[in-house]
């Protein structure tokens, strides 16, 4: 199987891959949920069935036309307005019982714009600061193989890749669906991080031993054997992880959907990028072949070396 040979192949769907996410990034971009934003988020559910097109009328009617509505897995709606005191609120649930009848409550947040603004910026550090700590470690986990900063640096740039991917599908999703962003969602992208780096350091430490046990001369030759040795774990790894999340997503319900859905997406994305992307790159750096769209190794003569 010669996956470095079409290293540069893979280079351009990844490209091509980031430029969809930046665009939808940019013209949908992600609605930031209560969090991150002052504002009032109520959980609400009503003992008769009501149509959500119907509740955003009422809630234009009692003043609240810029709200957002979200159905949840048990039935029950989350709205999230302007930040209400208990007055206001009061005056919503009066006003939506009058329309739809007996209601109940789960749950009603209100976060004003300094503690908003605190987690926004709490949660851009501790991405941060695990990436650079990522990239340390890894460096000093090579350190005995030529160029080991090499080595943590092509971790990194998948692990932005898998990031750009989740956040750009996920404004895609969110766009059609609706959803917001939450503390859930950063909870998500923490977890892609470290599942990304996790799948790439074990290609990585496999190119290790390889080098070190002298499997071929060729780098290129070296890190495909790796990559394919450790395909099945990767794959193993990787599906039974999503058959839990997938599992989670059907029964547990929209409290931690967020989460779901990045990890999901996240784990699909590391797939493609702890085999094809970052070990490509890494082989391209190191052999100085930028530039060109097969470099010295091409599928012939890659194969052709791996046969020997």
């Amino acid at each position: 199987m010669d996956i470095i040979g079409k290293r540069l192949w893979f280079f351009i769907i990844g490209a091509l891959l980031v430029l969809i996410c930046v665009i939808s990034l940019a013209t949908n971009g992600l609605t930031a949920g209560v969090e991150f934003s002052s504002g009032s988020i109520v959980n609400i559910g009503f003992d008769n069935d009501v149509d959500q097109d119907e509740l955003k009328a009422e809630l234009s009617n009692l003043g609240h036309s810029g709200a957002l509505i979200q159905l949840t897995g048990t039935g029950d709606f989350i709205i999230r307005t302007v930040e209400l005191d208990d007055t206001a609120k009061n005056q919503l649930v009066s006003g939506l019982t009058a329309r739809f009848g007996p209601n109940h409550v789960n749950e009603f947040d209100n976060v004003s714009s300094m503690v908003a603004g605190e987690t926004a910026r709490n949660a851009a550090i501790a991405v941060a600061v695990a990436a650079v700590a990522m990239l340390l470690y890894i460096a000093w986990a090579f350190r005995k193989m030529p160029n080991p900063f090499r080595f943590g640096t092509c971790a990194i740039i998948g692990l932005v890749f898998d990031v750009i991917i989740a956040l750009g599908v996920f404004s895609i999703i969110g766009g059609i669906l609706g959803w917001e962003i939450n503390l859930m969602f950063i909870t998500g992208i923490l977890a892609v991080i470290g599942y990304s780096v996790n799948n790439t350091v074990i290609v990585f430490d496999r190119i290790r031993e390889n080098v070190r046990r002298g499997v071929s001369t060729d780098f290129a030759i070296t890190t495909n054997n790796s990559i394919v040795e450790t395909l099945n774990r990767s794959f193993n790894t990787s599906l039974t992880s999503l058959f839990t999340l997938l599992s989670l997503a059907l029964f547990v319900g929209s409290s931690i959907q967020n989460f779901v859905v990045v990890l999901i997406i996240g784990i699909i994305s590391g797939i493609f990028c702890s085999t094809c992307l970052a070990p490509g790159l890494l082989v391209s750096w190191q052999k100085k072949e930028w530039g060109t769209l097969s470099g010295k190794d091409n599928d012939s003569i890659l194969v052709a070396k791996a046969k020997s």
